[in-house]
């Protein structure tokens, strides 16, 4: 095993990175759960940006009543974390096949790891985010509330992580109001395009600088503390 692969012994953290473009989430869900199932101790450690067509996820604790209105949306049952939420084009999904294990993670940690990640990312254009311990994700303070533009579910399989995050970019916020955002009755949610970062002409350069954070905080996390 090289030390890059195991968690950054050098300094370093390096998963190989795919940009799958637009995906069907089911196709891509199944896609991750057989590249967990088949991985080795060798197996290194993937980051796979994609978008999706419309698509409402329900995570393995979320309920039906946290759906307010039917609509043409499908509505899929998945086996991340969390609640309820949507999915479309203009929102950057980022999942992360990440062996725990050998890089000495905790599951909190490697939260805590993503959502400073996304906080350092949204500093970089002038945004002031912030994370919470009660609700996984990462949250702006918009017209004087509080706005969610980050969700997070994970599922850990053997050790091993699949699911991720997803970063509002630019997309249509409306299937938002037809749920209660990841169970939370009445919570906001927001985007990049809506706090002035200009997505289209930089979207390469927004992702690169996300996956570079994200490395970095993930080998950066103090294993002493697990």
């Amino acid at each position: 095993m090289n030390e890059a692969a195991a968690g950054g012994r050098s300094g370093g953290y390096a998963p190989a990175l795919k940009r799958l473009g637009r995906t069907d989430y089911t196709r891509t869900w199944r896609a991750m759960q057989a590249f967990t199932d088949a991985r080795t101790p060798d197996t290194g450690d993937e980051i796979w940006l994609t978008e999706h067509a419309p698509v409402y996820t329900l995570g393995l604790a979320g309920r039906p009543e946290h759906i307010l209105r039917a609509n043409a949306i499908p509505v899929l049952k998945v086996d991340r974390g969390g609640q309820v939420t949507y999915h479309g084009p203009g929102q950057l999904m980022v999942y992360l096949l990440v062996d725990l294990k050998r890089l000495r993670l905790g599951v909190r940690q490697l939260v805590e790891a993503i959502e400073g990640a996304v906080i350092k990312l949204l500093d970089s254009y002038g945004i002031k985010a912030y994370g919470r311990r009660d609700a996984p994700g990462v949250y702006v303070r918009c017209d004087g509330r509080e706005a969610k533009i980050a969700a997070l579910g994970l599922k850990v399989r053997n050790g091993c992580t699949y699911h991720g995050f997803a970063l509002n970019l630019d997309m249509d916020l409306a299937p938002f109001d037809d749920i209660d955002p990841c169970g939370y009755r009445g919570l906001a949610v927001t985007q990049l395009r809506d706090l002035d970062v200009d997505v289209g002409t930089s979207r390469a350069e927004i992702e690169d600088r996300l996956v570079s954070y994200v490395t970095r905080a993930i080998a950066g996390v103090d294993r002493k503390s697990r």
